[in-house]
């Protein structure tokens, strides 16, 4: 609880705690990774689920779904299809880099309807994606805490997610998007947009610090075809020119 103060919602966590739930309350600036970070040292599971409060589940299996794929060995991070309230498609998987030199990471399949088979059938396949956002997302809670956690200082709102699956990543483990694990998101409906100077400030930073970073890692996402274009929102778009550095042939004349 971040300084709710909508009554019902008042309400809603002491009907809550009557039924043995614990509530932790944060008065604290709005600070995404730092209210994550919290919650998982205060919890007891085996498996964290950060589910942001602006969605609503439309799969009834979705815990069973995304726990079965965190508990593998070698699985970080598991992340869900994120739908908006028209039926078209909020979050699929990330990819790095999309948007360009602008860019540092953008969501998979945007805005693709949901009857969509994606790109070669991505949209209704279990498969892996270097990140998956934390509007929905479960991991063991060991991992969690072996990788730090969110980034508190350099990523409060934005792109604390994806820098978390890299992390994951380069410790060896691989994350998962699964399609059969679905919410409506009601994006920021709770939180509000970043359309104000002091969030389009706070963005750009952190947009920035991933770049700098990351380097080169989210310009060849490996989840991503080198050949598609990172442009905008134009994803799995052939690039032109294409976006491979160089071609290395070798040929073997028997």
């Amino acid at each position: 609880d971040n300084g709710s103060d909508d009554p019902e919602s008042i309400q809603e966590w002491h009907r809550l705690e009557g039924q043995g739930v614990r509530v932790l309350r944060d008065e604290g600036p709005f600070n995404y990774s730092d209210l994550n970070n919290k919650a998982v040292i205060a919890a007891l599971g085996e498996v964290i689920v950060l589910l942001n409060n602006d969605t609503e589940v439309i799969e009834p299996q979705w815990l069973e779904i995304m726990v079965s794929h965190a508990l593998r060995p070698g699985i970080g991070a598991v992340g869900a299809k994120l739908l908006y309230p028209d039926q078209t498609i909020q979050h699929a998987g990330v990819i790095l880099g999309l948007g360009g030199l602008a860019g540092a990471a953008g969501h998979a399949h945007y805005r693709f309807p949901r009857s969509s088979n994606g790109y070669f059938g991505r949209l209704s396949l279990t498969s892996n994606f270097s990140a998956v956002t934390g509007a929905c997302l479960a991991v063991r809670r060991d991992l969690y805490i072996k990788v730090a956690g969110l980034d508190n200082v350099n990523l409060r709102v934005a792109f604390n997610d994806v820098d978390f699956c890299l992390k994951l990543k380069a410790a060896g483990y691989q994350n998962v998007f699964t399609p059969f694990a679905q919410f409506i998101h009601l994006e920021s409906a709770s939180r509000g947009s970043d359309n104000t100077p002091e969030n389009i400030d706070r963005f750009s930073a952190e947009c920035a610090w991933m770049q700098q970073h990351w380097g080169e890692l989210l310009l060849n996402d490996s989840a991503y075809n080198p050949n598609l274009s990172l442009e905008g929102h134009s994803q799995f778009n052939l690039a032109f020119s294409p976006r491979l550095k160089s071609f290395n042939i070798t040929s073997n004349n028997a």
